[in-house]
């Protein structure tokens, strides 16, 4: 991973995915709040349609603006300013766009820009264009197994003794260590019976995360991991679940996942 520079002082990053649908298709998914809600891990996130409108987010404190839409072009593009290393940090611009292929296709790119003379913001870019190729892949499996269903998510983060033992306990308490993909996952705990699935990702070393495709009890998308924000090791794990009843699916399981993760990360091994 680098950060791309250019002459003017433009740090920048990179990253797409290519999906089987048209831009038409999937502009709804990565341009509005309910959307975003059905991949990335967001909460509450509403984006004003239009040249000047703000994208705020709710985490159940009320409204807060994090970013104001400079182009607003579907199915085509948008692009939108604010302060994504908090308000100390630079103004960094967010550019979508869905670009059209043969066969039906288009690739979903996002780049992440800022304007520097130094280096101070790099480790910060790298972090996002690490961590974008995760999520996509969690968009991917949603507009292939889940498009047009509405999807809500149960999210929960907390700090880890370390990122190699965080991922450890992470790992035995969801009981995915040395599975695959392609094998045949389920959760036994008292608290989720019957959820199971196919996994989808599972990636220790230097990556650390594991996405599985949820069939029982209800459809979704589990996305766990562990990594360094903001130099913190934390553990997150994000259940995405799809259809009419999501939002409450997601509300229930909301504290459930949360005594879960913190038992996992206080079990000895």
């Amino acid at each position: 991973m680098s950060v791309k520079k250019d002459s003017s002082g433009r740090r920048s990053i990179q990253v797409e995915v290519e999906v089987p649908f048209t831009p038409e298709e999937v502009w709804e998914t990565i341009a509005t709040g309910p959307g975003t809600e059905c991949w990335f891990m967001q909460l509450g996130m509403e984006i004003e349609p239009r040249e000047g409108g703000e994208i705020t987010m709710d985490m159940g404190t009320g409204k807060i603006p994090i970013a104001t839409v400079r182009t607003w072009e579907p199915p085509h593009k948008l692009y939108s300013e604010g302060k994504a290393f908090g308000p100390e940090g630079p103004t960094v611009a967010t550019e979508w766009t869905v670009e059209a292929r043969s066969g039906d296709s288009c690739v979903i790119r996002v780049v992440h820009s800022l304007f520097s003379e130094t280096d101070d913001w790099d480790k910060e870019l790298e972090s996002l264009e690490g961590g974008w190729p995760k999520f996509f892949r969690v968009l991917y499996l949603y507009l292939t197994k889940f498009r047009g269903q509405k999807g809500a998510i149960a999210s929960v983060m907390m700090p880890a003794s370390s990122v190699d033992e965080g991922w450890n306990q992470l790992a035995d308490g969801l009981g995915i260590s040395g599975l695959t993909a392609g094998n045949r996952w389920q959760l036994e705990d008292s608290g989720a019976p019957g959820l199971a699935g196919d996994v989808d990702h599972v990636k220790a070393g230097p990556e650390r995360f594991a996405i599985v495709i949820l069939e029982q009890p209800h459809p979704g998308i589990l996305f766990t991991g562990v990594a360094e924000m903001n130099g913190v090791p934390t553990a997150h794990l994000s259940v995405y679940r799809y259809g009419d009843n999501a939002a409450a699916t997601a509300q229930a399981e909301q504290p459930k996942w949360q005594e879960r993760l913190q038992g996992w990360l206080s079990a000895k091994r």
